[in-house]
């Protein structure tokens, strides 16, 4: 079996391990597949992310474990000769928002986000590629070469309905939720500083803050300057073929399984970063589905041993602030008015292990008491709450518990979260305008 993505690290996997289930086909994929132990931690409800399609359905086939028998069918051959294309798995991955959810909580470790990447590049090498997978996928690139355009088109979508009604007929995007609109034509990064008294860090600004909420970078770059850091933006490198065409993670093509365009991106990034990764400058990003994508997708990338230094020295925002927390960083930071926040998590963010930064930059505020809520994927998941067969499974996953803490709290308090995905679904479902972290703390400078 060809696969698409680079699957070695899951070479010795099953090796004088109890678990014997590895399908006949499949080879490291299969591996990968087979780490599952069906301890049925993934149906179940309470504290965490896993897994958020069980929690609002509370029907075993819609769990990781179940996706895990679906997979496991299909490469021993029991789902026919091709088994990717088969509507058995197809309904089995319907409802995964790729959360990562299962990567962090599963006893096992299962990586399903990976596991689908996979599964959907295989199926669009069967099934061809929709116009829809395509728009979502080459967002980045639409972006860049159609903004004024995208920009016109999102406006009038948003503003009548009956345009919204086509674009859902034509493209599978639902009339019910507003699409979020462009309001920069690119992020312009403020003139660099030479030198910083606590040295150098380099910006990688995303997709999203870049053309929608540029004021992200502004913020997180005026903090970063106050603690003593000269701020570099990462820019596409002298040899990129596209020198005026800002640099993406590639997240958006993986979640659409265009892997290979995915790489493209990726190998941009890795050439940008070459002469920090060489000077050991620490990278910084404000995305935590963006940023953590250097740490964990591109190692499937086949990238070259590079990507094991970069995971070494890239941060989210209040990781890099945390860490020199710890090495003696001070922000003269003030009380901000209200003094409250409610703050949510990005999935990715917990899988990760990030939230404890955040926990910790927040109680620099003077004056200031948060509550993370408790809540599993905000379902926005990228794309996922905007298309129209998805759109109420969405909503209900951010009713378990964000949406209801959101109208809860306090008309003077701050709505934090660090994923753009998860501020639409806050914004659309609540009609509170949320924040990144790297605004917050810019506010309390002041």
């Amino acid at each position: 079996m060809k696969t698409y993505l680079d699957w070695s690290a899951y070479d010795t996997y099953g090796v004088g391990d109890a678990y014997a289930g590895i399908p006949a086909t499949g080879g490291n994929y299969a591996k990968a597949v087979a780490v599952c132990m069906n301890n049925h931690q993934c149906q179940r409800d309470g504290k965490g992310v896993m897994c958020p399609s069980y929690r609002i359905t509370h029907d075993p086939a819609h769990s990781t474990g179940a996706r895990v028998k679906a997979f496991k069918a299909a490469l021993n051959g029991e789902l026919g000769d091709d088994p990717f294309a088969h509507p058995d798995l197809a309904a089995a991955m319907e409802l995964c928002v790729s959360c990562k959810g299962c990567k962090k909580e599963c006893p096992s470790a299962v990586d399903m986000t990976l596991i689908k990447t996979e599964y959907l590049a295989q199926k669009n090498a069967r099934l061809g590629v929709s116009r829809r997978i395509r728009l979502i996928a080459a967002l980045p690139r639409w972006l860049h070469e159609w903004r004024p355009t995208l920009k016109f088109l999102v406006r009038r979508r948003n503003a009548w309905p009956w345009l919204a009604r086509l674009a859902e007929r034509w493209l599978g995007l639902s009339a019910q939720r507003p699409i979020p609109e462009i309001v920069a034509d690119g992020y312009l990064a403020p003139p660099a500083e030479s030198c910083g008294q606590r040295g150098k860090v380099v910006l990688f600004v995303d997709t999203f803050t870049h053309y929608y909420q540029p004021e992200v970078a502004d913020a997180a770059i005026e903090v970063l300057r106050a603690g003593g850091y000269a701020v570099d933006v990462l820019q596409p490198a002298k040899t990129d073929g596209e020198p005026n065409r800002p640099l993406c993670c590639g997240r958006t093509y993986l979640s659409q399984g265009l892997v290979d365009e995915a790489k493209q991106e990726a190998q941009r990034v890795m050439a940008a970063l070459a002469p920090a990764l060489a000077d050991g400058t620490p990278v910084v990003g404000l995305e935590p589905s963006c940023l953590l994508a250097l740490r964990d997708e591109f190692y499937s990338l086949s990238l070259g041993p590079e990507v094991g230094q970069l995971s070494k020295q890239a941060f989210l925002f209040e990781e890099f602030l945390m860490r020199e927390g710890n090495r003696g960083l001070k922000l003269d930071l003030k009380p901000i008015p209200g003094g409250r926040a409610v703050v949510h998590g990005h999935c990715h963010q917990k899988a990760f292990g990030a939230m404890k930064s955040v926990r910790k930059v927040l109680g620099w505020i003077p004056q200031f008491e948060f509550d993370i809520v408790d809540a599993s994927c905000c379902g926005m998941s990228g794309s996922f709450g905007m298309e129209s067969e998805h759109y109420e499974a969405s909503r209900a996953m951010g009713e378990l518990a964000l949406l209801p803490a959101v109208r809860n709290a306090s008309a003077d308090a701050v709505i934090v979260a660090d994923g753009f995905s998860c501020r639409h679904q806050i914004k659309d479902g609540s009609g509170r305008d949320a924040v990144h972290v790297a605004v917050l703390l810019a506010r309390a400078l002041h």
